[in-house]
């Protein structure tokens, strides 16, 4: 018996190169292109395994390697000396080259041949979550998830931009993004259709299973939305329900 799903690594062309990008294929082959987006641990098992969740649910996923540019490939834990290093490798990415790389991630799925024509969307979890916000004002993605976006609240200029329907996810109990961050988030989109969710009980990577702070009420509640989201901006046939 085959596997539902197909997974493999590419390569998409960008400025000064080229980048892996972790490629997976719903069971159908082909569906909305979902662009996802990293924290600064890499694309490791984790962000791999999240990949093959929404091509599960009927989504052609592509993970670019942010960090090519410094170290490519390469996949840390959450703990101590290698969480150091991840946010050693995050503090040196230079802002121009991740709108580069987003951008040409973003024309890469929307040229592969399993999209043809279909909507793409974007989402992304903690610096990830930034970077799904960032397309959804930067470029022309059609929807985008963001949980736990750290640094959102402080790049509220490109709310004016966003013309697509965004989702935030944020941990009640964050120790990075504090209930007033959200507010100004909250604040800065309302008028746009923008939905923001705040999680009781919940920290900073409630989403990870790997990840002390793993939530698990939280991770299934949001995956939910996400879904539900996901699915009325990006299917072509939107779901309803019958009364």
């Amino acid at each position: 018996m085959h596997p539902p799903i197909a997974t493999s690594w590419i390569s998409v062309p960008a400025s000064g190169g080229a980048f892996d990008a972790y490629l997976a294929l719903p069971p159908a082959g082909r569906g909305p292109g979902l662009l996802l987006f990293q924290e600064i641990f890499g694309v490791n098992d984790h962000i791999r395994g999240v990949a093959e969740q929404y091509a599960l649910d009927g989504f052609v996923v592509l993970v670019p390697d942010v960090f090519w540019r410094q170290q490519p490939r390469v996949e840390l834990g959450y703990e101590g000396e290698q969480r150091q290093q991840a946010a050693q490798l995050a503090s040196q990415l230079k802002p121009e080259d991740v709108m580069t790389d987003l951008s040409a991630g973003v024309a890469a799925l929307r040229a592969r041949p399993e999209v043809a024509g279909a909507k793409v969307g974007a989402i992304g979890y903690c610096m990830g979550g930034r970077l799904a916000y960032s397309a959804a004002a930067l470029t022309e993605i059609d929807a985008a998830v963001a949980y736990y976006g750290g640094g959102i609240h402080d790049q509220l200029h490109l709310a004016s931009g966003i013309n697509c329907p965004v989702q935030f996810h944020y941990a009640e109990n964050d120790d990075h993004i504090g209930p007033a961050a959200v507010e100004r988030v909250r604040a800065a989109m309302a008028g746009k259709a923008a939905e923001v969710h705040v999680y009781a009980g919940a920290k900073h990577g409630f989403n990870c299973w790997a990840r002390a702070s793993y939530h698990a009420p939280s991770a299934a509640l949001a995956h939910g939305r996400s879904l539900a989201f996901l699915a009325a901006a990006l299917f072509e046939e939107a779901p309803h329900e019958h009364a």
